[in-house]
């Protein structure tokens, strides 16, 4: 194992505070360097490993940034490392699970929250994956090698799609977003590219004719200088248009190191005695080191661990399982497709944002299924030996947007029977986003889903550590089915959803075969944009609503029990009837009898179902008591959820005039 850990920072966390039988918690900070060997057969679907450079020894030497918080006494701990998986060089496990404020730099008692991965004795542990980010705001990022042909760059098509929601923008990065590394254009003329526009997915692609933009970036004096990573258009882009530039791309960096990287850097935290220039494993020092390792990630990074499974990187070079479980939030159907050339990982499909970018690509289950489009049969779970346990849990975002019902039915649409090794949960009427997530924008056409995740997460990564260690499975999935008709297609939910006024409702994200070309099996697009058969439709189907609008499958959270407005996991924009990003929404149940009359709203008003205060936190502790019986809620949530309750009573729309 070829690992040298360069130690920056050993510092006290949280301000020495005392995590009960615990103890205290330091903060290690730092970089891991590596040295891989191509040859080994454990590497050799690395794409590009061939090609990056190679030191005297025949490795191809990259590193990342790493950071830890243990126990100081790691004889206290539970002997659990929790690998959270940065989502775009952010950390975020303390902020789901500990309820405290998202800081990339935790280092003082209010960056601990309450505290409950302390209280548990876990170390937690970062690495930075993704390696196309740019430094900045604290985010982790790598070193990776740029490939290199025998005769020059390796170079290939890119294609780069923009939506510029502010009007008067004039230039973009060819990356997306300033906080990604562009790849370069081999030539900044515009005659070998194509730039186009359209106000909606499918719409017919607009030209922008080549002398209409450039290939250039504008300085803080308003000057226009030749630019290989950023693209300009003088007239301005048109707020809200889809646009899209293809180009020739070279220099690509070995994007699949990332999973590389945290496959060795587990694997020495949990069985290395020393790297390789003698610095002790700072997990294993006066300790018998870590027992058992989960990944946790979201969105991306819940992503990123379907990937990591799925390609094969849960094993190490010497046959050891990585991760004991996997806990996979929001990903969806998709999986991160880190590993092939000029690889976007920070792209993800929806409805009216960053089209046809691989993610939600067949297999999409944990089970094998079979293609009905290519006879191929394969699964996220396929290596008994070391494939890990799996908790996977969405909201209703997912079943919109990001196509999550095809991790519980096949490619046709049938209910698929239980993965023996995965459990799926529908966070019921929750949204993708955080609950105090800014607004995307001002696109957003309803207020925002307020819901929050947190309680059932901590509960069931409570759940998946005694599945783990003690055979104890985890609650039975809880998803709609299509046999229990609450799992239909969106012309059944249009027709059952609430006619609250003012609101209307979207169509599911829909999914099609794509062709990215031949090459792209061995990790290479040569299809941009890729070829769309839409005569080849995976069925994208959601889950059903009770009378209010609200969704009736699922993990129905005191706010969804016991509601006080319809939640929705999706939004719309303001200027279309398409999906606004990955926000849901909510519909607030009028006042009184009297109001609901007035407004034509047919779902009963909080003062039918509510007589007062009181009886609405008897519902909620009613609704938190049930979750706790199914072990999906932890007794030291009942009050949180009960005391949550009454803020939200508080601060409903029309409390101060309307109730007591």
């Amino acid at each position: 194992m070829n690992i040298t850990l360069d130690i920056e920072e050993r510092a006290p966390f949280a301000e020495e505070a005392d995590f009960g039988p615990v103890g205290a918690y330091e903060r290690i900070k730092g970089r891991a360097r590596f040295a891989i060997d191509p040859r080994l057969p454990a590497n050799a679907h690395i794409v590009d490993l061939t090609l990056a450079p190679v030191n005297d020894r025949g490795l191809v030497e990259y590193s990342t940034e790493i950071f830890l918080i243990k126990p100081v006494d790691m004889n206290r701990g539970n002997r659990r490392l929790l690998y959270d998986v940065n989502n775009r060089g952010n950390k975020r496990a303390l902020q789901f699970f500990n309820d405290a404020t998202p800081n990339n730099d935790p280092r003082t008692a209010q960056d601990a929250g309450h505290g409950f991965l302390m209280r548990q004795g876990y170390t937690v542990v970062w690495c930075g994956w993704q390696g196309d980010l740019l430094p900045g705001d604290g985010r982790l990022t790598m070193e990776l090698p740029v490939a290199t042909g025998l005769d020059g760059p390796v170079t290939g098509p890119f294609r780069a799609e923009y939506i510029i929601e502010e009007p008067g923008m004039t230039t973009v990065s060819l990356g997306g977003h300033d906080y990604i590394r562009p790849c370069p254009a081999v030539d900044t003329g515009t005659d070998a590219a194509t730039l186009t526009c359209r106000r909606l997915q499918q719409d017919p692609r607009e030209p922008v004719a080549a002398g209409d933009w450039r290939f250039a970036t504008v300085d803080t004096s308003g000057n226009t200088w030749p630019s290989d990573t950023s693209c300009h258009l003088p007239r301005g882009f048109r707020p809200g248009w889809i646009y899209e530039i293809i180009y020739t791309a070279k220099d690509p960096r070995v994007l699949g190191l990332g999973f590389a990287a945290v496959r060795d850097l587990l694997d020495f935290l949990r069985y290395g005695v020393e790297d390789t220039a003698g610095l002790a494993n700072p997990l294993r020092e006066g300790s018998p080191g870590i027992e058992k390792a989960y990944g946790w990630g979201r969105s991306q990074s819940g992503r990123f661990l379907r990937g990591f499974v799925y390609e094969g990187f849960n094993v190490s070079d010497s046959g050891r399982r990585v991760f004991d479980g996997v806990f996979s939030h929001v990903a969806g159907g998709g999986r991160l497709r880190l590993n092939y050339r000029f690889a976007q990982p920070d792209r993800y499909p929806r409805q009216h944002e960053d089209h046809h970018y691989p993610s939600e690509e067949f297999p999409f289950a944990y089970a094998r299924t079979e293609n009905p489009f290519t006879g191929e049969q394969d699964a996220i779970l396929k290596r008994p030996e070391t494939d890990p346990l799996v908790v996977h849990t969405q909201t209703a975002t997912e079943y919109w947007q990001r196509r999550g019902s095809l991790v519980h039915t096949d490619p046709r649409g049938n209910d698929l029977p239980e993965h023996e090794n995965a459990r799926v949960y529908l966070l019921s009427s929750l949204q993708h986003n955080d609950a105090a997530a800014a607004l995307e924008g001002g696109v957003p056409r309803y207020p925002l889903n307020p819901l929050p995740a947190n309680p059932v997460l901590r509960a069931l990564l409570t759940a998946l550590d005694q599945w783990v260690t003690d055979g104890l499975p985890p609650p039975e999935s809880r998803i709609p089915t299509r046999a229990d008709g609450q799992l239909i297609a969106g012309d059944a939910f249009r027709k059952e959803f609430p006619a609250v006024p003012g609101s209307a409702c979207p169509d599911p994200h829909a999914l099609y075969h794509l062709d990215r070309g031949p090459d792209f099996v061995d990790g290479v697009i040569s299809h941009e944009p890729p070829e769309e058969d839409r005569t080849r439709e995976y069925p994208v189907l959601v889950p059903a609503v009770d009378a209010d609008g609200n969704e009736s499958a699922g993990v129905r959270v005191p706010e969804v029990a016991a509601p006080l407005a319809t939640f929705m996991g999706w939004n719309l924009r303001k200027d279309s009837e398409v999906m606004a990003g990955i926000v849901g929404s909510t519909l607030p149940f009028a006042e009184t009898e009297e109001d609901r009359a007035a407004e034509g709203d047919p779902r009963p008003s909080i003062q039918a179902r509510y007589p007062s205060r009181q009886s609405y936190l008897n519902a909620v502790r009613t609704a938190a008591m049930a979750l706790m019986e199914d072990r999906l809620l932890l007794a030291e949530d009942l009050d949180r959820c009960v005391a949550a309750g009454g803020k939200r009573w508080d601060k409903r729309p029309g409390a101060a005039s309307k109730q007591p």
